[in-house]
């Protein structure tokens, strides 16, 4: 006897879920150059206001709609956080560009700049600004953000309309952040950077992003770093949990094992096209204007 095959929909389930992340734009942020990488390890990073622009503008054609910037004193290639080199890459990268700016706070880590300089970009404007929850230790020394500079950094970029971008390492980060929202410091939707793999932080691993992704409020939108060779597994991870992806030579410096990456461009061209073959389309400027609830200027 023929068996009758029914017609009925698919039941509700996973596959639901799955499609509903397909259809959710990636935003790419281009990591341009950082404050430590140096050109004996680094030949091809750009240290002077023109190389960090240039290359800023080359991964806005490539596809990204995020820079984050660092700047470097030019002779010394050393990081800076000086407004005037600040104000050199942001004035030309908004003359060609309509790209979101995500200026660092960070100081120059294991330096621990007085808490003024480090908010010095803020002067800018710009849409985004890196809000580092938490001290860690980097390298021979430790990166040191107190209490007293997240309240200071917190109320300066809500004076000023500039959302922080939350940079978790760990897992106490992401607490200190959501004790900030409840304080009422930061303000919610939150916008949160997770930094796993490197050596003092939380491993860039399935497991480990797990564990931060259940804490996030529901609201909140993330995107994912993945320091040196987890950039990719870290990039699936997001391509998977309906996240986004930053890339780019302040993070890491190869675009294939033992491959040097020239331009922080072909990172990104190497990400967007493993997004678009996975099925997620990539974030417009625009797009990432909308996604992460900027409010609009008057």
């Amino acid at each position: 006897m023929p068996i009758a095959l029914s017609l009925k929909p698919w039941p509700a389930g996973p596959l639901d879920k799955i499609d509903e992340i397909l259809m959710q734009k990636v935003i790419i942020t281009a990591a341009i150059t950082g404050s430590r990488m140096m050109r004996d390890v680094a030949p091809y990073i750009p240290i002077t206001p023109e190389e960090i622009a240039q290359s800023a503008i080359e991964c806005w054609q490539a596809g990204a709609s995020i820079v984050h910037i660092h700047v470097r004193d030019p002779n010394t290639g050393l990081g800076a956080q000086d407004l005037g080199l600040f104000r050199k890459v942001v004035e030309r990268i908004r003359e060609k560009t309509d790209l979101i700016l995500s200026l660092t706070t960070s100081g120059i880590p294991g330096r621990n700049l007085p808490i003024e300089d480090r908010l010095v970009p803020l002067q800018l404007k710009p849409e985004l600004a890196s809000f580092d929850a938490g001290s860690i230790n980097l390298g021979g020394s430790v990166f040191i953000n107190a209490p007293e500079f997240l309240d200071a950094a917190a109320k300066k970029m809500k004076e000023a309309g500039v959302k922080p971008e939350i940079e978790v390492f760990d897992s106490g980060m992401l607490v200190t952040a959501l004790r900030m929202r409840d304080q009422g410091k930061l303000d919610e939707p939150l916008h949160f950077q997770f930094v796993l793999g490197t050596p003092w932080g939380a491993p860039a691993t399935p497991k480990s992003f797990l564990h931060l992704h259940e804490q996030m409020p529901s609201n909140a939108t993330w995107s994912i770093i993945g320091i040196g060779r987890g950039y990719l597994p870290m990039a699936m991870m997001a391509l998977i949990m309906g996240g986004h992806i930053r890339v780019g030579m302040e993070d890491n410096i190869y675009v294939n094992p033992g491959v040097l990456a020239r331009t922080n461009a072909e990172l990104v061209d190497r990400v967007i096209r493993i997004c678009r073959e996975y099925g997620r389309e990539v974030a417009t400027p625009a797009e990432a204007r909308e996604i992460l609830s900027f409010k609009r200027k008057a």
